[in-house]
């Protein structure tokens, strides 16, 4: 279908408004389709020729102002519309089809009791799958929705929902909402109540899910109410939607999806076993981050698609500043410098890379496509430059009055600039033209002089000011700390002890930048990282670590000399779970020769035993401990075979079926259970989690026919969800004898691309990068990858491929710049 261009978009708004969306859906006729009639009230600037977006199974018929229009000039999802100048009424009568993919109005059932459940979810273009509508994000509404559902069923959308008679639910007509904004959940879901501040509060999950949701609810909505609280304290308007829903459902493609007053989350967020504190962490950070786009986003929209990251980078950004100034997690900025700005990272060094703000996005697709960890974690970060550059309380004032100007309507990058310009009678174009508009990370060394670099990528030249900080260590402890704003290629600082052994630039990570090791720090690192108290600078070393082996600047072998020794001492959660998952599944997987792989694992393995030894029973460290033993021992009679089947378990982790999937799953790999097995350990866990572990289970089976069944659920079988598909190939390139697996790395490239003919863009770019064989690092494999870059492909399964290529790249110059020492 054509995606919809940036000019069709301001030819249509210009020629449109809405002032009014009427939309009835009708979700008891099965669980293949369902009804929908969308009476859109519109006003026409002039006389003119337009279209709505709609995309039925079936167009019954549509009307405007009661005159029937031809509905078999639907074309690829455009209705074609003749209007004259005033005010007119188009309504719509149309068949839908429920999705699977995680896009449009998604439907699953829930295997441990049969229950159906509905979400939507609308983002970018999938609203006219479920309603007509015109769909732009600057052409905004108020809603007024009503939803026949089957008896036993809630229905929770943006507004207060009331039954009436026959099965009809109406929701409270919304303020002015952007098409993708319009959120609909229905089934048998069973709530947890609160009230804060005059605003209802609602948690909701799958019926089989009560249990979770009850023992997380008061965790959830202390942060919900603290977060309420804070924000209302610096943006200085009130929330200004209905009541506050937050609703965990199945097989969402994200994390969660901000729609107002009814915010969609993923139900993995409900741990049903052991969770380690850095998980309750980001928990938290995704439900404040969801609030915040309450004002940015929700409240403010932007007027289009190169514009969101005024959502995304501020929430981002609003969300870990309310965890530590608001909440119990005042660790949060070191969790988002191992978990975001590391992903943050691995975008900015692919080609796909592209500047924060501005980005060019002719079309709707285009947009998708530059949505990734440059929108958020960069951007988060350069919000943190801005605030280093006018001041915090200019920052805020800016804010408000951003907010206060486009309430209800729509916002730009000139109208973000101009409020911050206002407020703190500065000139930001230059700032913006560096930081916000041109593309590339900037890396910075110290000299032992005292002589501090700045080097931008040649391919990027930008004139970036850097405010940031300096520290030295020797023998784990600071010796000295220098902060100092860096807005030349170079300068000298005074009062840095350029004798310590580890010098480190951006130790506080208040920037976006590279930070270049000399060969003394670099040496020193064995001795140094594991006597370190200063955990955010901890992190900052485990991040440029990872630059600089994607680089080829490090030896991978140092990163596993250095989780052997700093990971035992370890005591923050987000930098063991996260260092740990990187050794293991890029350092080591990847990265190291595939003679050497086994004995690396094996170290992380031991590393694993220590800890779990030395760590409190029970405690958040015992357990990611006990994930990384699972994941990387050998040790089959003491370890995996005992633990998967419910013996010698560590504290806190009996019962817990998660981890025995990842156990079933090791065992599986090596040939040691089969379907059989795999079969009987679902019937133990009839859970939609379950169904995913044994998926991968059985995809792990070493034999060329499960190989071969495997492959052909995954690219064929077109009743497969999102989160199956991905748990197919999550468990396909793992077995100990990679021949099983090589004749499917060409069939990678063939097989993948046409599943765009049934899969959303969005669910088949997340399949395509967990399908991608980049446990196969070699120049055939890099050569078939080109050649399909080089034919026609959907742009959500290149951008995928794009960016697995590039970290093929990456192991290739890493593998030919620290070859085994044999060679």
């Amino acid at each position: 279908m054509p995606s919809l261009t940036r000019d069709e978009a301001i030819a249509r708004a210009d020629l449109l408004s809405v002032t009014r969306m009427e939309v009835e859906l009708d979700l008891d006729r099965g669980a293949a389709t369902f009804g929908s009639v969308t009476r859109i009230h519109l006003t026409a600037a002039a006389d003119g020729q337009t279209f709505v977006d709609v995309k039925p199974e079936t167009l019954h018929h549509a009307q405007l102002d009661g005159v029937e229009l031809d509905v078999t000039s639907l074309r690829e999802g455009r209705l074609p519309l003749a209007v004259t100048a005033g005010e007119h009424v188009l309504e719509v009568d149309a068949t839908m089809a429920y999705s699977h993919d995680g896009e449009g109005l998604h439907r699953a059932t829930d295997p441990a009791d049969g229950e159906d459940y509905v979400f939507s979810h609308l983002f970018l273009d999938a609203a006219p799958a479920v309603f007509a509508c015109i769909d732009q994000p600057d052409v905004k509404a108020p809603y007024a929705v009503c939803v026949k559902a089957p008896q036993e069923w809630q229905v929770i959308g943006n507004g207060a929902a009331q039954i009436a008679d026959g099965g009809v639910w109406h929701l409270a007509e919304t303020r002015p909402l952007s098409t993708y904004f319009v959120a609909l959940c229905a089934g048998p879901y069973v709530s947890v109540t609160g009230e804060h501040d005059g605003i209802r509060l609602g948690l909701w999950a799958r019926r089989s899910l009560e249990e979770q949701l009850r023992e997380h609810a008061p965790e959830m909505l202390d942060v919900t109410r603290r977060s309420f609280d804070y924000f209302h304290s610096i943006f200085g308007i009130r929330y200004p939607f209905d009541d506050y829903d937050q609703v965990f459902v199945p097989e969402f493609n994200a994390g969660a999806m901000e729609n107002p007053g009814c915010v969609v989350v993923r139900d993995a967020y409900l741990f049903r076993g052991a969770v380690g504190r850095d998980e309750l962490l980001t928990r938290a950070n995704t439900i404040s981050h969801e609030m915040a786009h309450m004002w940015f986003g929700d409240l403010v929209s932007p007027k289009w698609w190169d514009d969101l990251w005024l959502n995304e980078s501020f929430a981002e950004y609003m969300a870990h500043r309310c965890l530590v100034e608001a909440t119990d997690y005042t660790e949060a900025w070191v969790d988002s410098t191992m978990s975001r700005k590391s992903w943050g990272y691995g975008a900015e060094r692919a080609p796909s890379t592209h500047p924060v703000a501005g980005s060019p996005a002719p079309d709707a697709k285009s947009a998708l496509a530059n949505f990734d960890g440059i929108s958020y974690a960069k951007g988060a970060a350069v919000i943190r430059q801005l605030i280093e550059f006018i001041g915090d309380e200019a920052f805020l004032e800016g804010i408000r009055q951003y907010l206060g100007d486009h309430s209800f309507g729509n916002g730009t990058l000139a109208d973000f600039l101009g409020a911050m310009e206002a407020a703190s009678g500065q000139p930001l174009a230059d700032w913006s033209r560096a930081w916000l508009e041109t593309a590339g990370v900037d890396r910075i060394e110290v000299g032992r002089d005292g002589s501090v670099t700045r080097t931008a990528p040649p391919e990027h030249p930008a004139d970036r000011p850097h405010a940031f900080d300096i520290a030295t260590y020797t023998d784990g402890a600071e010796t000295s700390r220098v902060q100092l704003t860096l807005d030349a290629d170079r300068a000298t600082v005074d009062g840095l002890d350029t004798g310590a052994e580890l010098v480190l630039p951006n130790a506080g990570d208040l920037t976006w930048a590279t930070p270049i090791l000399d060969g003394t720090s670099l040496r020193s690192l064995g001795g140094q990282l594991p006597r370190m108290t200063d955990e955010q600078a901890r992190a900052v070393l485990w991040v440029g670590l990872r630059d600089g082996v994607a680089l080829a600047q490090v030896d991978p072998r140092l990163l596993v000399d250095l989780g052997e020794a700093a990971l035992v001492t370890e005591t923050n959660d987000s930098i063991f779970a996260r260092a740990g998952m990187h050794l293991t599944n890029r350092v080591i997987r990847v990265l190291l020769p595939e003679a050497e792989q086994d004995a690396a694992r094996a170290r992380m393995a031991a590393v694993g035993e220590q800890v779990l030894a030395d760590a409190e029973p029970g405690s958040s460290r015992a357990l990611h401990a006990a994930r990384l033993v699972a994941r990387t021992t050998d040790d089959v009679e003491r370890r995996l075979v005992p633990w998967a089947e419910g013996r010698d378990l560590p504290a806190g982790l009996e019962g817990d079926a998660d981890f025995r999937w990842i156990l079933l799953g090791q065992l599986s790999r090596r040939g040691l259970i089969g379907a059989p097995e795999i079969d009987a350990a679902l019937e133990q866990d009839r859970t939609m989690t379950g169904q995913l572990g044994a998926l991968t289970a059985r995809a792990a089976i070493p034999t060329a026919e499960a190989k071969a069944a495997a492959w052909a659920d995954l690219t064929t079988n077109r009743e497969r969800s999102n989160y199956e598909l991905v748990a197919i190939a999550a468990g396909f390139w793992g077995p100990q004898d990679r021949t099983l697996v090589a004749p499917y790395v060409s069939r990678y490239f063939t097989d993948i691309p046409p599943m765009t003919a049934w899969l959303g863009e969005d669910a088949l770019s997340r399949v395509a990068s967990m399908a991608y064989p980049s446990r196969f690092v070699s120049d055939e494999t890099l050569a078939h990858s080109r050649a399909a870059l080089a034919g026609e492909l959907q742009q959500g399964v290149r951008r995928a491929i794009v960016d697995a290529q590039s970290e093929l790249e990456e192991a290739l110059a890493s593998r030919r710049a620290f070859p085994p020492a044999s060679a």
